[in-house]
């Protein structure tokens, strides 16, 4: 075992049980997969009563997590892609140094259910893939990233749509319903998206990496049981269901 899994299993054990404790987690949809199984385990061994909210990592609409706490929605531990929970670190909305990154999530592109699955394992692919499909469903930093980076980088920022929603399960919703023609969104989410199935991952070369991550919100009022929500997650225990989500566990303490 090594130190991490040593420290954190530590920790889970010192904490006491709190039968009537709640937790408020606010997050966005890469590591719903994970947090749907795991979240029931840790419910039931630590006697924490958890509710959920959602929100999209990053964006200028109400439904972003960073609007929602500007706005007074209360919250206690928030998840979200590292690149939104840097905003949130920068705004002060996160108790200093309870930063902790869960896992890393490759971009994969999705079709319709039971339509033919196109090759996207090249960037020319890829590229041909979009271009045939000219609308082009993401969500919130997915969606950021393609039209800041990616297709300006390949040279087809004006010949394609890109709908950016807030979820994942809107992007995906797009693409089920005939609006978008491919979405190109984190794979933990493609895998369990209703409507859809996932084509492959985007080449190396394109690959846009995401790390979503965990920390306590400023001003919460149950810092210690989200802490201790937290490293569950980023504990040995979570990885197995991490990897069955279609992330890589990487948890490591900021």
């Amino acid at each position: 075992m090594n130190t991490l899994a040593i420290v954190v299993s530590a920790t889970l054990l010192a904490w006491p049980i709190a039968a009537t404790a709640q937790v408020k987690v606010l997050m966005s949809g890469g590591f719903s997969g994970a947090y749907e199984q795991l979240l029931p385990e840790f419910e039931r061994t630590s006697g924490i009563k958890v509710t959920t909210g959602s929100g999209a990592s990053q964006g200028s609409g109400p439904e972003t997590i960073g609007a929602q706490l500007a706005s007074g929605v209360a919250a206690d531990v928030v998840i979200l892609s590292r690149e939104g929970l840097e905003e949130l670190v920068a705004a002060k909305r996160i108790t200093a140094g309870t930063e902790v990154d869960l896992a890393r999530v490759g971009l994969g592109v999705a079709v319709r259910a039971g339509t033919p699955k196109p090759d996207v394992g090249t960037v020319e692919a890829f590229k041909q893939v979009v271009l045939a499909a000219r609308t082009v469903s993401a969500s919130s930093t997915s969606g950021i990233w393609l039209v800041k980076d990616l297709f300006p980088r390949l040279g087809i920022a004006d010949k394609i749509d890109v709908k950016i929603t807030p979820r994942g399960t809107g992007a995906a919703g797009m693409v089920a319903d005939g609006g978008a023609g491919v979405a190109v969104m984190p794979i933990s989410e493609i895998l369990t998206a209703k409507g859809v199935d996932y084509a492959g991952s985007l080449a190396p070369d394109i690959q846009f990496p995401q790390v979503f991550s965990a920390a306590v919100a400023a001003g919460s009022g149950e810092v210690d049981n989200a802490k201790r929500l937290i490293a569950f997650f980023a504990s040995p225990r979570a990885a197995e269901a991490i990897k069955k989500s279609g992330m890589e566990p990487v948890a490591s303490a900021r």
